[in-house]
């Protein structure tokens, strides 16, 4: 018999180093039972992330959110187009706490999840993987929103960098079923700082940002949709209370009592919001009024 040549060793050496490095090596993301929900979120563990279905998904309809309906109008239309195969845009949601951004984001998925439409949630720390979720997406029937909640980004983070690319800035195609849905407090995502001013500069009869400036700004320009929240005024925050009391069936024997207590219950909170109002509902309902 004869002995193993110094190639046969190298080979068998090489063979061995290989198999160690394929355990090191993350495993591609297996795509879930897309029956199991109409929601998922992307869930990371160590270097594996996953998708995974969210069994009990909010609810909340269109109808349940007031004092927004030009915001209602036209993301819904937005996404009556995506779900349809007809081009749609990308949507940043930004504005006053509390105001209905991530409510209409779920709701929007509540009245069209019957027609195909899909929600996957991602944490900004988490952008990163956009590429390993939309090839798991790619080619399917189904139409799908990416929600990220609460955007917002500092300095050198790599989602903010993985975003933007997302968006627009990358060589492989923007996958045709798929748009991302984001809610913000700020408009520009990223936090300004007083010396960025003073890279500003004036040419003849026009004021130029400087390039952190205009860096920032990019990236918000880069959804097609932008949709604005405002803090409601006193009238519109006593309908949205008189809503959700009617909704908890909460007894109501006077109108101006209950109107009182809610307005205490905004000054305390320092906000009058749909959120402050539904807060104030279920406290109302659940203490049975009074």
């Amino acid at each position: 018999m004869s002995q193993p040549t110094t190639t046969d060793r190298l080979l068998e050496h090489a063979e061995r180093l290989l198999r160690r490095l394929e355990q090191l090596l993350p495993e591609a993301p297996q795509a879930p039972d897309w029956n199991a929900a109409v929601a998922f979120r992307w869930r990371r563990t160590g270097t594996k992330g996953r998708l995974v279905p969210i069994s009990h998904p909010h609810r909340i309809a269109l109808a349940d959110l007031h004092g927004i309906d030009e915001q209602k109008r036209r993301i819904k239309q937005n996404t009556r187009q995506l779900v349809a195969g007809r081009p749609a845009n990308n949507v940043l949601l930004t504005g006053a706490r509390g105001t209905g951004k991530s409510s209409l984001v779920k709701a929007v998925l509540n009245r069209f999840a019957a027609d195909g439409l899909r929600l996957i949630e991602v944490d900004k720390e988490h952008l990163a993987d956009l590429p390993d979720i939309t090839d798991l997406i790619h080619g399917r029937r189904e139409k799908f929103i990416l929600y990220c909640d609460d955007l917002s980004f500092d300095a050198d983070e790599p989602g903010y960098k993985a975003l933007k690319v997302a968006l627009d800035g990358s060589m492989t195609a923007a996958a045709e079923n798929l748009v991302i849905y984001a809610t913000s407090n700020r408009r520009h995502l990223m936090p300004e700082y007083m010396a960025e001013n003073l890279e500003t500069r004036r040419l003849g009869e026009e004021i130029h940002p400087g390039e952190g400036v205009e860096e920032k700004i990019s990236l918000s320009e880069r959804f097609g949709l932008w949709l604005s929240f405002y803090p409601f005024d006193q009238d519109q925050y006593l309908a949205i209370v008189d809503y959700w009391l009617k909704h908890f069936a909460a007894p109501v024997e006077d109108p101006e009592t209950a109107h009182r207590a809610a307005l205490q219950w905004a000054l305390e909170r320092g906000s009058r919001s749909g959120r402050v109002a539904w807060q104030f509902a279920r406290d109302w309902a659940g203490r049975g009024g009074g």
